[in-house]
């Protein structure tokens, strides 16, 4: 029906700077020249996360697949991207700053604030409604977003 009305969802979309360039992610984006390099920080921050107690929020994900590939969408958000190219792309303390275009999901939130603390940075997400300043594995929200 959705597509019958050209009913267009808006995708997930996170821009980070490094170096003085801008560079921007989609969700599930692999077109990144760096894209190599990403994933395996991708699977680094997987790892670490799930030693610190992440467990992937998949009940927001409304794609009718199986809990495995549920994490794999979640895992390739936008913003978990970008996150992933931060860390490779900056030196600490320099913190990570990203605009996304969308408000962050719970998952993504979850998750950033757990990479701040498993690897000692400061994240800063600018998202569709506010700031989310990650330090120490908390967020400046505290939690009312």
């Amino acid at each position: 029906m959705m597509m019958r009305q050209d009913v267009v969802k808006i995708p997930g979309c996170s821009m980070i700077e490094a170096n003085g360039v801008a560079h921007e992610f989609l969700a599930g984006d692999r077109s990144h020249p760096r894209i190599n390099e990403i994933e395996d920080m991708l699977e680094d921050m997987f790892t670490r996360l799930k030693i610190v107690g992440y467990a992937p929020s998949t009940d927001e994900v409304l794609l009718d697949i199986d809990e495995d590939e549920k994490e794999t969408n979640l895992f390739r958000h936008s913003e978990k991207l970008a996150i992933a190219f931060g860390l490779i792309a900056t030196s600490p303390p320099t913190p990570i700053r990203i605009i996304k275009n969308l408000r962050i999901c719970n998952d993504c939130h979850a998750a950033a604030k757990l990479i701040s603390k498993a690897f000692d940075r400061e994240i800063v997400v600018r998202d569709r409604h506010q700031f989310h300043h990650f330090k120490h594995g908390s967020c400046s929200c505290m939690e009312y977003w």
